[in-house]
């Protein structure tokens, strides 16, 4: 019956994908401008904006353009890029790796972190140290990512310490995790905005399992206090924050586009606003449906976590 329930959300996800597909495809086609003339220039004579358009195949219907783009998705062809002339999948290459960088060690920062701060604030819950945690994330939770992202490098870049590099500094072709450091500002932009939500789930979470009857029932029996919370009370409060968690991974494959403008970091983010800029219509879908896949993964692997630790869940599929 597990397997059942997974191959359901399956279907349902490839159906989400399929009309993210789309609304990515409609989207493009009301950018405003002429691509041909955006690539080539505005001194561009008619003759090459034409010779252009052929090229590109732009000037098939729209749905034959939809038709031959999708079918290249499923042999993970993006298309080429009108801009470059190359493949999309050689230009988004370099960049998707130093995105993935950045989104992982957020991720592998903010989760556990955020999950064992809300679980030490529903065990000090009405304390000082609870409510001046409580108080601190609700203050990052209402800043936008660039308002801290600004905030770092006037911490850490430019007024007081001067420690660490504004933006990125690697030159083209050189991987980022050539130099550590200048990853620093950009993961911890995304750390902090992404933490404070975890947090808050958990501890609500955390206190709601605390106070419930399973819970005092093992106190009564003279479970060790560390057993209560490790065994029982712990994996039944993360079903409920794995939804969040995924919500907040999420937000990290769209959210980090302007993080990566910020820090000028050569990363999916970047390369979305300059295909926007130079019209380069493939390069957009392929972003977009890089971004929608990652959405669609990530809510899948909660609902498996959801369902593998919540008994109630557990026993319906």
């Amino acid at each position: 019956m597990f397997g059942k329930v997974i191959g359901k959300r399956l279907i349902f996800s490839a159906f989400i994908l399929l009309a993210v597909s789309l609304l990515v495809f409609g989207a493009t086609l009301l950018l405003p401008g002429d691509a041909a003339r955006a690539i080539l220039g505005q001194q561009a004579t008619p003759e090459r904006i034409a010779a252009l358009n052929e090229q590109l195949g732009l000037n098939d219907p729209a749905w034959l353009r939809y038709l031959h783009w999708l079918g290249g998705l499923f042999v993970g062809d993006f298309g080429t890029s009108s801009a470059s002339g190359g493949p999309v999948s050689e230009l988004l290459g370099d960049r998707l790796a130093a995105s993935f960088i950045l989104m992982a060690m957020a991720a592998i920062i903010s989760v556990p972190f955020g999950i064992g701060l809300g679980v030490y604030q529903a065990l000090h819950r009405g304390k000082r140290r609870d409510q001046a945690m409580t108080g601190i994330s609700l203050v990052l939770a209402s800043m936008p990512e660039f308002v801290i992202g600004i905030g770092l490098v006037a911490l850490f870049a430019t007024s007081v310490f001067q420690i660490l590099p504004a933006v990125t500094l690697a030159p083209p072709g050189e991987p980022v995790w050539n130099r550590p450091e200048q990853l620093i500002l950009p993961t911890l932009t995304l750390v902090l905005v992404v933490t404070p939500y975890i947090v808050r789930m958990m501890r609500a979470t955390m206190i709601e399992v605390l106070d419930s009857g399973f819970v005092e029932m093992a106190r009564l029996k003279g479970v060790p206090e560390k057993r209560v919370i490790m065994r029982h009370a712990v994996p039944h409060a993360l079903g409920p924050v794995a939804q969040v968690v995924a919500i907040q991974l999420a937000w990290l494959a769209g959210g980090v586009v302007v993080v990566e403008f910020l820090f000028r970091y050569p990363g999916l983010g970047q390369a979305l606003i300059d295909a926007v800029t130079y019209r380069d219509v493939q390069v957009v879908q392929a972003i977009s449906m890089l971004v929608a896949a990652v959405y669609v993964v990530v809510n899948l692997a909660a609902d498996v976590v959801g369902i593998l630790t919540n008994p109630k869940l557990r026993s319906a599929a």
